[in-house]
């Protein structure tokens, strides 16, 4: 008997806003989780596909940064772009008790406390773009603006290339 696809919060969250998204899945078997390989699953552009990234800040507050999967993070631009003297990232271990995400599957949208987000500048190139639809194995492509609506978003110069 074929496994259930459950929906993801993130997915709820999507539908429950009237926001049209395509899920695209990939297999995790082999372990290859990473983003280049993620958009390779998916056949898309690596350009297209962004990563979930969190951070704090000296502030002591969090903050979410999703930028192409081929890019990381700009952590001064970052802190900039929030307000922050500097940012820096979370350690893994307190991902899932500060987003409900785990690593791997960590979405901008849904998250257990809605955040600070800033997308790449480069979101504007793209109707839509691919986050991780809330679970390792899940993309969701979600119009551009839509993201930016839902998640509360701005558009910055975070990325650099790696």
């Amino acid at each position: 008997m074929a496994k259930k696809e459950t929906k993801t919060n993130a997915m709820r969250i999507l539908e429950s806003e009237g926001i049209a998204y395509t899920l695209h899945t990939y297999e995790t078997d082999d372990d290859l989780i990473d983003g280049l390989s993620v958009a390779r699953k998916c056949n898309e552009d690596p350009e297209q596909v962004f990563k979930t990234l969190v951070t704090v800040g000296n502030d002591g507050e969090h903050y979410v940064f999703a930028v192409p999967v081929a890019q990381k993070l700009d952590l001064k631009a970052c802190a900039k772009a929030v307000g922050a003297k500097h940012v820096e990232m979370i350690p893994q271990k307190e991902l899932l008790p500060l987003t409900g995400y785990i690593h791997g599957g960590c979405s901008p949208i849904g998250m257990k406390k809605k955040f600070k987000t800033v997308f790449d500048e480069t979101i504007v190139l793209f109707d839509t773009i691919l986050v991780s639809g809330g679970r390792v194995g899940t993309q969701v492509e979600v119009n551009s603006d839509d993201l930016l609506k839902i998640t509360d978003g701005i558009a910055a110069p975070i990325g650099i290339d790696e």
